[in-house]
């Protein structure tokens, strides 16, 4: 393993995973409270503090471990997730399904500003490594989390819209496999399930409406 090149690696991803897992709890907190729990404002979980999000080994330990076991082929982690009482939510069924999307589209706004932010490295011919590298980290970073948190299974945030959107029969079924549902959907990545037939059709979808977003961008430097 090539020290150098891990340091390296680390140094680029660093501050865009620490924003997109940050911004990505906070919004989950902060739509709850809107709605009408504030459990996650009374634990200190709306914050943009990436302390209070990060868990040290699903967010550094596990993401280092799986770097090192797999030369970087495989990545995987994630933060303390952020309590919320959908019993207190003003109209738990449809609030819950607010409160889940949050997450996801606080990701996908991230990837457009770290879009923006690398046509605007290019427009002004700013040409230093680091900073385009991180740019384009910060948008897969987000794009990457945006879908697989969209993974129609509970917990993630997918799984609970899923459970908002059915009849209440359905919904009581899919919510029982919650427990379990991190392990199922682990295994569904080790068998290249979630990555080939999910992950990668959403994130080439994502990056097709990134590149038409920033067409105007583009024409502007052109």
């Amino acid at each position: 393993m090539d020290i150098d090149n891990l340091i390296q690696t680390v140094l680029i991803y660093a501050l865009p995973v620490l924003f997109a897992i940050t911004v990505h709890e906070a919004a989950h907190g902060y739509v709850a409270r809107y709605l009408g729990d504030n459990t996650a404002y009374m634990m200190g979980r709306v914050t943009l503090n990436p302390v209070k999000h990060i868990d040290p080994i699903g967010t550094i330990l596990m993401p280092l471990m799986l770097y090192f076991a797999t030369s970087g082929a495989f990545l995987f982690g994630y933060a303390k997730p952020v309590p919320v009482n959908f019993g207190q939510l003003r109209r738990p069924k449809r609030d819950m399904i607010w409160v889940a999307l949050a997450g996801p589209a606080s990701n996908f706004l991230q990837a457009i500003l770290w879009a923006i932010l690398f046509a605007l490295f290019k427009g002004f011919g700013v040409d230093e490594r680091f900073f385009l590298e991180m740019a384009r980290a910060g948008v897969l970073v987000n794009l990457v989390m945006w879908a697989f948190n969209l993974f129609p299974l509970p917990p993630l945030d997918g799984g609970r819209v899923l459970v908002g959107l059915l009849p209440a029969r359905q919904a009581y079924a899919l919510s029982r496999i919650e427990p379990w549902g991190f392990y199922i959907v682990m295994a569904l990545v080790l068998f290249g399930i979630v990555s080939n037939y999910w992950l990668r059709p959403l994130i080439a979808f994502g990056y097709w409406i990134l590149g038409v977003l920033m067409t105007p961008l583009q024409f502007l430097f052109s």
